[in-house]
């Protein structure tokens, strides 16, 4: 067990080490500053742009940003849902897996194509090669969406008084061929170099060790998982997701996997800092994020370690921790570190199921979701944690008696009232969900039977879950929810899409509408957002406003399940 504690502790470090350089280089790509790449790139994004007929040059207002960002969306989605739903006639199906029914493929493409995964399909029996490619291009395509509308952030912040904020085009093809393809060649080969399979040839037969003849699914692999990992998306090419063997071969691929999940959302913040030449800010969102992210991640650990106390009661040992759902080639610890760092990060993969964590390791996943702010996803992780400031920043001034700023401009009604929608669609969203569901199905349980194997108050962390995983783009699941049918695939799909696209055009507005009001120097009264006093105010509104949506639900789920056991 403290071997596994060190491993956290270097994680976390190494991933460390790598987001501040990374983030560096992050903020030289989106400013336009030469790179080591260019040489390479350069003809490469030319040739595309020229296809597309885009003009990067031209720039845009915060407006035309988020146009760009649904019309090419839209154009992705169509796309999917014909692959998906034809893959049983389209070529690279060697083991004859069949189409997709509408309500999964819609639920499936909108899924991928808003970064979240929520897979209610077996990977390697859902889906024919094609299927895994096209959803590997969306997970770059979605990673990169975020990282563009955080560029557009950074250059509104950074402007003076402007409303042309770049070229959405250039930001998203740059996030692309600049920093995800280049990552995830490198992880694919250390992942090749490991076993992890990469191949277009069909299933495989072999003999066990218990002499029986098995059919094993393989297939490119090594291609999908990095990008799964560096873009946050944590679709899992198999069923079992990170927890299998060929797509999680060994322990130094469970450490490079979480490595990949951490370094992009790390390397985000420092690039803001960089970018704006703040980086006192920077380390200021960054540490108010790891407090909220140690807060979780710790106790779950902890938890993990301990054991269940009714498996005890049993006489069976548990001095190895709680083993249930876990894979024992990496360990209670490791795993429950896991749990948080892809809750917490908006991933999703899991390499230990969830709906067999200790209730209250479930409620610390369900918070990190329900926080949504602490590292995020790929880009969005920093526009979600930008709706905290402008909020920290109104009620700051409102204390102090001074005139609400953040960056030189005024923070307004306008821009407080937009903050305020997008803060409180994320609970809506959720609850409401939650809500619908909990009373559909105790109105008529026999209808509904095939929804819940767990009854009571799992069943209730059940559903609040799969609705905090799809309004957070997470992906994740309590897996013991019968979900492939067509309330929860149309549900969760409508829920995917507002969880998404507003959540990334609300703080785009706010910040589109601050670049454009004039800049007010510093003064002796200016109200400093980059101090650790600061820091706190950002925590505790944070800390309060998802106390005050989502206890009730929580006291309902993992918290009565809790004190049941």
């Amino acid at each position: 067990m403290n071997s596994e504690l060190i491993d956290i502790l270097l994680i976390f470090s190494f991933s460390l080490a790598i987001g501040i350089p990374l983030g560096k280089y992050i903020a030289r790509v989106y400013a336009g500053a030469k790179t080591l790449l260019d040489p390479v790139m350069n003809p490469v994004e030319r040739l595309v742009y020229r296809i597309g007929g885009v003009d990067a040059s031209r720039e845009m207002n915060w407006k035309q940003h988020m146009s760009a960002m649904l019309v090419i969306n839209l154009v992705w989605f169509l796309l999917g849902m014909f692959i998906l739903m034809n893959q049983g006639w389209l070529p690279l199906n060697p083991d004859d897996n069949p189409g997709m029914r509408a309500d999964l493929a819609f639920n499936t493409t909108i899924s991928f194509v808003v970064n979240c995964n929520l897979q209610h399909y077996s990977g390697e029996t859902g889906l024919s090669y094609l299927g895994q490619l096209y959803l590997m291009f969306l997970q770059f395509v979605s990673a990169a969406t975020g990282m563009a509308a955080a560029a557009v952030l950074f250059a509104a912040l950074r402007e003076r008084t402007s409303t042309q904020l770049g070229n959405f085009y250039a930001y998203f093809l740059r996030s692309m061929t600049r920093i995800l393809l280049p990552l995830s060649i490198i992880v694919a080969v250390m992942f090749l170099f490991r076993g992890m399979p990469m191949t277009f040839e069909g299933k495989d037969t072999i003999i066990n060790l218990q002499g029986d003849t098995v059919q094993v699914s393989r297939g490119p692999v090594a291609a999908f998982v990095p990008i799964k990992h560096l873009g946050n998306n944590g679709g899992g090419f198999f069923g079992a997701n990170s927890a299998h063997p060929l797509e999680n071969p060994d322990y130094l691929t469970n450490i490079i996997e979480m490595v990949a999940q951490l370094i992009i959302p790390f390397a985000m913040i420092f690039a803001l800092g960089f970018y704006l030449h703040r980086r006192k800010l920077a380390w200021m969102i960054f540490a108010v994020m790891t407090v909220g992210f140690l807060l979780l991640a710790v106790p779950n650990i902890l938890l993990e370690m301990k054991g269940n106390p009714a498996i005890a009661a049993m006489g069976i040992d548990t001095t190895g921790g709680a083993m249930e759902g876990k894979e024992v080639r990496f360990g209670a610890a490791v795993s429950g570190f896991w749990t948080i760092v892809t809750t917490v990060i908006s991933t999703g993969s899991v390499n230990a199921m969830h709906d067999s964590t200790m209730p209250l390791s479930g409620m610390n996943e369900l918070l990190a979701m329900m926080v949504n702010a602490f590292y995020g996803g790929s880009g969005v992780g920093l526009l979600n944690f930008f709706v905290y400031l402008i909020l920290a920043v109104f009620i700051s001034g409102l204390l102090v008696g001074r005139t609400p700023e953040f960056l030189g401009k005024k923070v307004e009604a306008r821009e407080m009232k937009i903050a305020m929608i997008i803060a409180l669609l994320h609970p809506l969203l959720i609850l409401a969900g939650t809500a619908l569901s909990s009373y559909l199905y105790v109105r008529n349980p026999d209808a509904y039977a095939g929804w819940l194997n767990n009854p009571g108050y799992h069943g209730f962390s059940e559903m609040l879950y799969e609705y905090t995983s799809s309004s957070a783009n997470n992906g994740s699941g309590f897996e013991g929810l019968g979900d492939n049918n067509p309330w929860w695939n149309i549900s969760t799909g409508f829920v995917l899409i507002i969880g998404r696209f507003l959540p990334i055009i609300g703080p785009v507005a706010i910040a589109g509408l601050l670049a454009g009001k004039k800049y007010i120097p510093e003064s002796a009264g200016t109200l400093k957002t980059d101090t650790s006093t600061f820091g706190i105010m950002v925590f505790a509104v944070i800390l309060i406003i998802t106390a005050l949506a989502f206890f009730p639900a929580l006291a309902l789920g993992p918290i009565a399940e809790y004190f049941s056991m």
